[in-house]
Order: structure tokens, then sequence, then C-alpha cells
């Protein structure tokens, strides 16, 4: 790594692919603040509303498994029209810090490519998207039914959304909403702000993990844990791939599948628990 002194710039070679900066380097304390900022609009928030929520439910009367967490609740019931566009207009804001981070990395002559959030390798990502969600949905469903059993873990309600046409299209909308931000912040513009503002690598990746796991705190401490792990690995994979894309395949596989494969078997098999 190299350091620009100048105006305590932040002249580091950025974490992941895209290669030196094109133009002028920005202060530290200007990429410093744009990444509090971001966070603080998106998944930063979100780890704050889980902690809350935690904290709610754990100071409830009973076990945290008699209570639920409800990923993708219907917003007007019995009116499925306005149902839908609440269910749309959720979808589309929650990706606007993904457009915010688009306009920064662009603006330091990188764009979405610098992290390998682009359509120039779409097979290869898919391929090992595949892969991804094979060995992380099957494990993550196994840990989450063992720590709700054990009870540390609410019971997790993929969706509860009415049996309307537009349901299932709904539930991948989100799923792929959720790949996106989350990959896109956490891992690919995360690790590379926190590259140029000299952090080590591992405590990039520490923070990532920790990141991720905090805004699924909601869930229970199954959550927290099983989702650092993830944090963990994806974050070794970007590094192994120097692209997001494949990051951003996976974990949409994985919420499609818990998503949709809850609405098509919730209470027609007795392992999957339900509210």
């Amino acid at each position: 790594m190299r350091q620009n002194a100048r105006d305590g710039g932040a002249g580091i070679r950025p974490e992941g692919p895209g290669g030196p900066w094109v133009g002028e380097t920005l202060p530290r304390r200007v990429l410093r603040s744009e990444t509090l900022i971001v966070l603080a609009l998106s998944l930063g928030a979100s780890a704050v509303s889980a902690l809350i929520s935690f904290i709610g439910a754990a100071t409830r009367p009973g076990g945290l498994k008699d209570q639920a967490a409800t990923l993708n609740p219907s917003h007007a019931p019995g009116r499925p029209w306005l149902d839908l566009a609440w269910q749309v207009f959720g979808i589309a804001t929650a990706l606007v810090p993904v457009l915010l981070v688009a306009h920064l990395l662009t603006r330091e002559g990188a764009g979405l490519r610098a992290i390998g959030f682009d359509r120039t390798r779409p097979g290869a990502d898919l391929a090992r998207g595949v892969g991804v969600a094979a060995a992380i949905g099957g494990t993550g469903l196994f840990f989450y039914l063992a720590v709700r059993a054990a009870g540390f873990n609410l019971t997790v309600v993929p969706e509860n959304l009415p049996d309307v046409w537009w349901r299932i299209p709904v539930l991948i909308a989100s799923a792929a909403q959720n790949a996106v931000l989350e990959e896109v912040v956490v891992v690919g513009y995360l690790l590379r702000r926190l590259g140029q503002l000299g952090w080590t690598p591992a405590a990039a990746l520490a923070a990532s993990a920790v990141l991720r796991g905090s805004y699924h705190l909601y869930q229970g401490i199954g959550g927290l844990i099983g989702n650092m792990v993830m944090g963990v690995v994806f974050v070794l994979l970007y590094r192994r791939w120097g692209r997001v894309g494949p990051l951003v395949a996976g974990h949409a596989l994985i919420d499609i599948v818990a998503f949709v494969g809850y609405a098509l078997l919730a209470g027609s098999v007795s392992w999957l628990p339900t509210a």
C-alpha cells in the first residue's frame, strides 16, 4: 500500500479490483464521513433497529422461539393492489444506497466495476453463485433449526403475503434487493473504503462480518452468529475472486429458496417452523 500525504489524503490503493485511483485522491476525513453516511442510510441503521428489536424480544415474557420475526409482511391486508404498491415502493427505496455507492465510486473514476458488480462475466458469476448458495444455504437451514430448537432464535417467517398473483414475483424481487444491497455495501464498498482508510485486511474482514451479523440480530443469537460466519466466508471469496457479482447471485438464490420455499411449503411439512 502507498499513502499520499497531500491534504491528509487517503491515497491508498483500494482493496479489490479497479487498480489505482483516477484523478485526485480524497482526504481521509471525507472518505470516513461518506462511509458513515452510507451506513447510516442503509445497513448501519438496520443494525441499530435489529438491536432494539432483539432487546424487546429478549425482555418479553416467553422464549425467543415462541416469538416470530417476519421478513416480508403484508403492508395492507385485504387490499392487494395497495399492498403491491407498498411492496414495490419498499424494494425500490431500499436500493437507493446502492445508487449512492455507485455515484461515489463513479466520482473517483472507478464505478461499480471496481468491485466486480457489472455484466462482464454473467456466466461465471452465476455458476459461482450457485456453488455458494448450495454450500451455504443447506448449512444455514440446519443451523437455524438447531439454534431455534435450543431457544436462541426467534421463529423466522420468511413471508406473510396474500395468496395473489404477485406474491412470488415480489418475493423474488425482495430476495434480489437484499442481495444487491448487502453485498455491494457490506462487502464491495465497505472493504474498499476501509482499505483506503488504512485498515488492515483482518480488521476490515471483522468489521464487515460483524456488521452483517448485527443487522440480522432481530432474528436472535443464531441470526447474529450465522450471518457473521457467512460474512467471513463472503469476504474471503470476494478477495479470492475480486468480484461481488457471484456473492450477489449466491445470496439472491439463498433468499429466493427461503422465501419461495416457505410460501410453498409452510404448513405442509412438519420440520418447517411456522408462527
